[in-house]
Formats: structure tokens, C-alpha cells, sequence
């Protein structure tokens, strides 16, 4: 298209043609006519006469570039000509937030949608309504109700808000302790002190001295009135406490707990947070802290790191009986019934019970699920399901505007304009259709879309060819031989680092399929002599693999071979991995991995390896035992095996 020909390079726009008008534009194309638009070069008029189901997004990125100017007619009618749909909805944040900037109150109330859920612009939105006279009473309702509604900070919009309130004499002292009392459970002592203005002199007094002590708890609570209140704030105060600092916690609780007179729950709030601080690092203290917790302020989370702690100081026995404390749901999960079989096996326990145990976690296709299936010599669960995926059935979501627009932003490198058009596709979908929609953007290369729009139904858990996508195995496989590894194991890597997406960037700046850092992709090819033209090159799917296996093996040589290592030094760097090597020296893989303090990492490791063994299945259909890929050893090839009868 000629038209398209200028805005790939820059030049001027002429009338479009009639014939020109009749061709649909190329992702490559819209992405040229969106920059365009950007710069200035495209005006909202010439965007609007485009010849593309995303013609309303090339005119938003026209408009808002001047947005504070543009007359509010203009603004009105954009809105009025996409009603319903999602580039109406991000058009009308920017819009509204540009009329507020500009006092327009009456248009700003008539571009107002009330399924807007931003704080700041429902603020701004009652401040419209006070602007325009429409202060009445459901006004004051309202204004109450954002008030009353959060303990958190507040956005800068609704301060006027708040003080006509306060003017009007609405912002009684029940309503500022309402919102005091949110703050105190968010430990956030900033707020406690703005809901405490404009009480009385002596309760304001009181909530500037509990406001004091959530910042700096102490002894001195003698001299506090003996009332619900008081036990809250102290209690909130010294768990807040116990994360930052569990033994100055532990110190200050008894006799805080007795001069106000704290109840179990109260003082199992405080108990809670030094137990779980201390168990987190693993502290010397830590058993006992735990130990020292009501069973009635125990949840899954301290349950899990009661283990932990025990696991990390070699006690078995006592592992064991943390797990037996567990809620029996918590401990029939494949993770901890495959840790009660290894833990009953090596406290001589009942044998019976450990295969029990064993049994029961085999039958979940995941990291301890395989693990366990490798402790009693059994096949691999799996069974994959994949439902009608037939071209005939996915062209019938494809014709969906929302969808079909979703893809071509997505292919135009406009992700977050693709995922809005995409959820408003999928609020009309049943789960067949959102079934296919995500078949569809997998062969558009939208791989993520079976991460975040499968698993709403037990049966979907199963749709591994969709959920485990298989992309660049050519690559995988070659530049994974080059470097001696398993490329089932880089396959998974680039599933958890990226699933697949290779214009990927992380806030830390990794960047493409593995996620490489600039600074190591540089290193990497000049050790490999290969060509470097900057970070942008790792957008190049041939070139982010061939260094991003290139690094991994030089990481697993850097930690002796053992895959478990390299993949937690892979996503938490050498310094932490160093120290929980040096903490756990010699611990078997498993317990070792199960000690790591980092959440994000002890749960990456476990689900990089169990990707590893999905994506054997893909790559060959049988798998390495993980307890083998765990430790960078052969063994025989295992197969799979499905137990259920027929499928859904």
C-alpha cells in the first residue's frame, strides 16, 4: 500500500486512495501507523479513515498525544463512536484525567463511567460532582464510603474530597476511628495520624500516642486505657515488630500482653510474626519460636516453614510432626505427602505408610508428584487432553471483533492494548470458546495466553499441548547439543522465564526467550565469538538461545554439574546460592530445595524441573527420572501412564 509504504518511512501523508483503503494494513503496518501517530505525523482525522479493525486504537494514540487541548467535542465523540468497547475504556481514563487537569467538571461528569474502579479517579469524580453543585446527600454517602474503605494510603484527588466532608462537619469521630482502625491492621502509622485529626483533644491525643508506637513500640503501655482498641494497636504494633526484628518482638510481648490483658489471638498475632521472621531466616531461635505459637493462630504458610525449619537442621522426626500438624487437606497435597513418605522412610517409620504416602502424590503430574513416582519405581501421571482445536471450530472465535483485534495489536507489539481487547473477548467466551480462543493466539504466537486463560476447571490442567507450548525446537535442540544440555531442561527454562515470548522484558532488563541481561548477553558472545549489535539483539529468538544456553552451561560448570544449583543460581544469582550452600552443605536435592528462604526461587527450581520433565514428554514422549535431571546423572528413560478411565 502506498499509504502504509509512508508511514514505514516517515514521509508525508497524501490523501489516501480508494484502492489503498480497500487493503486491510499488516501488523508491521499498524505498528508504523501507531508511531506515526505518536510523533505527530499521523493526525486523528487521517487515523480514523484507515482501513484496520484497530483503526480506533492508531486515532487514541493520535489523540491523546495532545489531550490537554483537544476541544471537548472531539473527546465526546470518540467516545461516543467506540461505546462498549476497550479502546473507549483506555481513551476514557486519559480523557478524564485530562478534563480534572483542565477544571472541565461538567464534561468530566458526562465522559464518567461508573464501572471505573480506580481510587484516584472516583476521588476525582466526586470532586467533579462538588464542583457542578451535586454535593447532596448520596454525595456525602459516597465520599464516606471511600474514606471508610481503605487503611492504606489514599490518592493526593481525594483530599478536597475529604475536607469538604470534614467542613460539613461528615467526617465524624466514629468515621475517623473506622478508618484508624483499618490503619492500625496495615501497621501504617502515616494514616492512623490523618484519621486522627479533628477528633477531640484527648482521643486525638490517644491516636497520635497509638500512631507513635506502630512506628516505635515500647514497654510503656501502662498508662493506656484498658480497652479492645489498645490490645489491637499494641498487638498489630509488636507483630509489625517481629518482622523486622523477632527477638526485640519476643522481648516487649510479656509484659505488654499483661498490662493490657491480651487474649490468645492477640498475643498469637505477635507470636506469629517472630515465628515466621525467624523461621524465614532460620534463625537459632527458630523451633522454639514456632513452637511457642497458638495452635489457633497457625495457618498453611507457618505450618510449611515448621517443616522447613526442621528440614533444614536434619531433624526428621520432627519434620515429620509438623507435617502431621497440618490441616489434612494441606498435608494430602502431593508436596507434603511426598515429604511424609521420604521423612517415614528415614525415621524408620511404618513402610506401608510411606508408599502410602508416596502413592497418593504420584498421581499429580507435578514436581513432587514425579519425585515421589521415582521413589516407588512408577510411571510418569499424565494425561493430556486436547479438546476440539479443529480449524472450523477456531475460525468461529476468530471472527470475534475483540479477538481478532487482540491478535493484531499483539502482532503490532502493543501488549497491553492486545490483553485489554482479549479479556473483553473472553468476558463473552464460554470455556469451549476461551478453550479455542487460546489455540487461536498460540498459532498467532501469543503464547502466554495458556498461562493466563487455562486452568479455571480440573480439565484444563490437562491441555498440556496448549499450556506447555513447543516453539524454536530446532534451536533448542541444536544450540542446546552445542553446549551438552538437556533441551527439554532449556525448553522449560524459556517456559518459566518468558513462556515463549521473545520480545520479553523483565524490570531488571533481561530481555527475550531466556531472559538474558545485556551485560551477560555482551560477555557471552565475545567469549563464543559470535556478533553482538547491543541489547536489541536479544530479541532475536536464534541469538537469545544460542547465548542464553551458552550462559547456562557455564553456570552448571560454575556449580559443579548439579542442575538443582544452577537453576536456583540462574534465577537468584551466586551470592544467595552460595550461602544456602554453605548452610545445607551435602543436603540431599530435595530437602535442600525445599530450605531455600527465597519463595520465588525455592518455587522456581521446583517448577523448572517438573517443566523439564512435561517437555521430555513433549520432545520423545518418555523422560529422565527428575531425581537423575536433579542431579545431572543418567538413568533408564521412564514412560508415562494416564489412570483415568476415558477422558472428559
Amino acid at each position: 500500500m502506498l499509504l502504509a509504504g509512508m508511514l514505514l518511512a516517515g514521509l508525508p501523508l497524501l490523501p489516501a486512495t480508494a484502492a489503498e483503503r480497500a487493503q486491510p494494513m499488516t501488523p508491521g503496518e499498524v505498528a508504523a501507523a501507531i508511531a506515526s501517530a505518536e510523533r505527530g505525523e499521523l493526525d486523528a482525522t487521517r487515523a480514523q479513515a484507515l482501513q484496520t479493525p484497530v483503526q480506533g486504537w492508531i486515532e487514541y494514540s493520535a489523540l491523546r498525544r495532545d489531550l490537554d487541548t483537544l476541544p471537548v467535542a472531539r473527546g465526546e465523540a470518540f467516545l461516543a463512536r467506540h461505546r462498549g468497547k476497550p479502546v473507549a475504556e483506555a481513551f476514557r481514563a486519559d480523557w478524564l484525567a485530562s478534563l480534572a487537569r483542565r477544571n472541565e467538571w461538567t464534561a468530566f461528569r458526562a465522559a464518567w463511567s461508573p464501572a471505573i474502579e480506580s481510587t484516584e479517579l472516583r476521588c476525582t469524580e466526586l470532586q467533579a460532582r462538588l464542583r457542578t453543585g451535586a454535593d447532596d446527600a448520596q454525595w456525602v454517602r459516597d465520599a464516606q464510603a471511600v474514606w471508610t474503605g481503605s487503611g492504606k494510603s489514599l490518592p493526593d484527588a481525594c483530599d478536597p474530597v475529604f475536607a469538604a466532608l470534614d467542613v460539613r462537619g461528615a467526617l465524624t469521630p466514629e468515621l475517623r476511628w473506622q478508618r484508624f482502625d483499618k490503619a492500625v491492621a496495615e501497621w501504617n502509622a502515616p494514616v492512623m495520624r490523618v484519621a486522627t485529626k479533628g477528633l477531640p483533644g484527648d482521643q486525638a491525643a490517644l491516636g497520635n500516642t497509638y500512631a507513635a508506637y506502630m512506628d516505635q513500640p515500647s514497654a510503656s503501655v501502662s498508662q493506656w486505657p484498658k480497652t479492645a482498641r489498645s490490645r489491637e494497636v499494641a498487638s498489630q504494633a509488636l507483630a509489625k515488630l517481629g518482622k523486622a526484628d523477632p527477638a526485640a518482638a519476643e522481648r516487649l510481648l510479656p509484659g505488654v500482653a499483661d498490662a493490657l490483658g491480651f487474649t490468645e489471638a492477640e498475643r498469637g498475632r505477635v507470636l506469629y510474626q517472630v515465628a515466621l521472621w525467624s523461621a524465614a531466616s532460620y534463625l537459632p531461635e527458630s523451633a522454639r519460636r514456632l513452637a511457642a505459637v497458638p495452635a489457633s493462630s497457625y495457618d498453611g504458610r507457618l505450618h510449611e516453614w515448621q517443616v522447613r525449619e526442621a528440614l533444614a537442621r536434619s531433624d526428621w522426626k520432627g519434620a515429620l510432626e509438623a507435617i502431621r500438624r497440618m490441616p489434612q487437606k494441606q498435608r494430602e497435597d502431593s508436596h507434603w505427602a511426598y515429604f511424609e513418605g521420604r521423612l517415614l522412610e528415614l525415621t524408620g517409620g511404618d513402610s506401608a505408610a510411606a508408599q502410602a504416602a508416596y502413592r497418593l502424590a504420584a498421581g499429580k503430574p507435578e514436581f513432587h508428584g514425579f519425585l515421589a513416582a521415582d521413589r516407588i519405581d512408577a510411571p510418569y501421571t499424565l494425561c493430556p487432553w486436547l479438546p476440539d482445536v479443529s480449524a472450523e471450530a477456531k475460525a468461529g472465535v476468530s471472527a470475534d471483533p475483540s479477538l481478532a483485534r487482540a491478535l493484531l495489536l499483539h502482532a503490532a507489539d502493543r501488549k497491553a492494548w492486545a490483553v485489554r481487547e482479549w479479556q473483553d473477548a473472553l468476558s463473552r467466551f464460554d470455556d469451549r470458546q476461551r478453550r479455542l480462543a487460546v489455540a487461536v493466539a498460540l498459532d498467532h504466537g501469543w503464547f502466554d495466553r495458556a498461562v493466563f486463560g487455562l486452568g479455571r476447571t480440573p480439565e484444563e490442567q490437562r491441555l498440556y499441548q496448549l499450556r506447555f507450548p513447543l516453539h524454536h525446537d530446532d534451536t533448542i535442540r541444536r544450540e542446546a547439543a552445542k553446549h551438552g544440555l538437556d533441551p527439554a531442561w532449556v525448553a522449560a527454562e524459556i517456559r518459566a522465564e518468558s513462556v515463549f515470548d521473545p520480545k520479553a522484558r523483565s524490570p531488571a532488563n533481561a530481555r527475550g526467550l531466556m531472559q538474558v541481561l545485556p551485560t551477560t548477553g555482551a560477555e557471552e558472545a565475545r567469549r563464543l565469538g559470535l556478533p553482538w549489535k547491543g541489547a536489541e539483539s536479544l530479541y532475536d529468538p536464534d541469538t537469545n538461545i544460542a547465548l542464553g544456553t551458552a550462559y547456562l552451561r557455564k553456570v552448571l560448570d560454575r556449580y559443579g554439574g548439579k542442575p538443582y544449583f544452577a537453576i536456583a543460581g540462574y534465577n537468584a544469582g551466586p551470592r544467595p546460592l552460595l550461602r544456602w550452600q554453605e548452610q545445607r552443605p551435602n543436603m540431599d536435592p530435595d530437602f535442600w530445595i525445599e530450605t531455600i528462604s527465597y519463595g520465588e526461587t525455592r518455587d522456581y527450581v521446583a517448577r523448572v524441573l517438573a517443566f523439564s520433565t512435561i517437555y521430555d514428554w513433549r520432545l520423545n514422549g518418555n523422560a529422565l527420572p527428575l531425581s537423575a535431571r536433579m542431579n545431572g546423572t543418567q538413568a533408564p528413560r521412564k514412560g508415562f501412564t494416564c489412570p483415568l478411565a476415558t477422558a472428559p
